[in-house]
């Protein structure tokens, strides 16, 4: 089933022009319905996450999950344009959500429709265009795994400029609470505990974790946020600081906070531990395929629902990362067209041949 480029291009304006912030995403998740039930596609739909299965389905074969999200986040004060009026200017399109991760979200449900109808194809195909992406929400792309069957691996749609992602970073917050003994001041009395906190955080600073990843690098701790004392002649007996963990596939992020336990004397809380690092083995299909057909593979930094997939992902799109939460945010069509084209490319080795 072919979709022209225009249409694609007038579903990512109906897009920005419907606002789709993390955890409102209705306006957008009906659009998302409308393109698709037009199109005689049998319609599967959880709160605001929308996928489709391949008219040829066999239960049979693996399958290959499709993958990009339609909230965004809400836009910087310093915008200079409507960020729900897309705009174009030559070959970009400006508006909220263009870049991050609208344009890869079209791109996969035009690679999904040219397979739709195929009825010799190697591997089941499912599209799901989820929600709640940008704040990692309980109602989002992971609430909908268990409906979708055995996934056997996927393309994660976020703006990588088409290159590959084949490993990506975990995080933590951690709420640290130093405690001491209050006294006054001016006396040598009490236990200071913003001394203790910088302890922890001199620690938190300069340790090296031994396991170092050959396509992440190092485990990152950065302390984010401190909060302490009451006035200025009382010795504060608790103080609280931020840690922000960026994990690696080294260690699952229990391992990680383990340690930052045994090593810190202050009291250590995880808010979560559920947004785990993810990499995908150098013989996966997918990185032979990508690397046959020269696209670059790389580490991410930046998170993305892959932390809370079990199953091999990777994570490649038109656009650019640096692009994205940004003020006047935009896309290049070119980098749409683009982005099918190499979606298509190695699909075609994979699922065609």
């Amino acid at each position: 089933m072919d979709v022209s480029f225009n249409h694609i291009v007038e579903l990512l304006k109906s897009l920005i022009r419907n606002p789709s912030f993390s955890k409102e995403e209705e306006a957008t998740a009906d659009v998302l319905e409308s393109f698709l039930k037009f199109r005689a596609l049998k319609i599967n739909r959880k709160d605001n996450n929308i996928w489709v299965r391949n008219k040829y389905f066999d239960s049979a074969k693996q399958t290959i999950l499709l993958n990009s999200h339609h909230d965004t986040v809400r836009p910087r004060p310093d915008w200079t344009m409507d960020p729900f009026n897309p705009v174009m200017e030559g070959d970009k399109l400006c508006g909220l959500g263009s870049n991050d991760a609208g344009a890869a979200l079209v791109s996969l449900i035009a690679v999904f429709l040219n397979y739709y109808d195929i009825k010799k194809l190697n591997y089941n195909l499912i599209l799901l265009a989820s929600a709640e992406e940008e704040v990692s929400g309980m109602n989002g792309v992971e609430s909908v795994l268990d409906h979708l069957g055995k996934l056997d691996f996927g393309i994660i749609g976020e703006p990588t400029g088409m290159q590959m992602a084949i490993a990506e970073k975990g995080l933590m917050v951690l709420d640290c609470l130093a405690k001491g003994k209050s006294g006054h001041a001016a006396k040598d009395s009490g236990e200071n505990a913003i001394y203790i906190a910088m302890e922890d955080m001199y620690w938190i600073k300069n340790y090296r974790f031994s396991l170092v990843s050959e396509v992440l690098g190092p485990v990152k701790m950065t302390a984010t946020m401190i909060e302490s004392g009451s006035q200025h002649n009382v010795i504060p007996d608790l103080c609280k600081f931020v840690v922000d963990v960026r994990n690696t596939d080294s260690y699952s992020n229990e391992e990680v906070l383990q340690i930052i336990r045994d090593s810190l004397k202050s009291e250590v809380i995880a808010r979560s531990t559920r947004l785990q690092p993810s990499a995908i083995v150098e013989d996966h299909i997918l990185v032979k395929t990508a690397k046959s057909l020269g696209i670059n593979t790389f580490g991410s930094d930046t998170l993305s629902d892959q932390a809370l997939m079990k199953f091999p992902t990777v994570k490649m799109g038109p656009g650019d990362s640096l692009r994205s939460h940004t003020a006047d945010e935009y896309i290049y069509l070119n980098e749409i067209r683009e982005g099918i084209e190499i979606y298509k490319r190695v699909l075609d080795k994979i699922i065609c041949s």
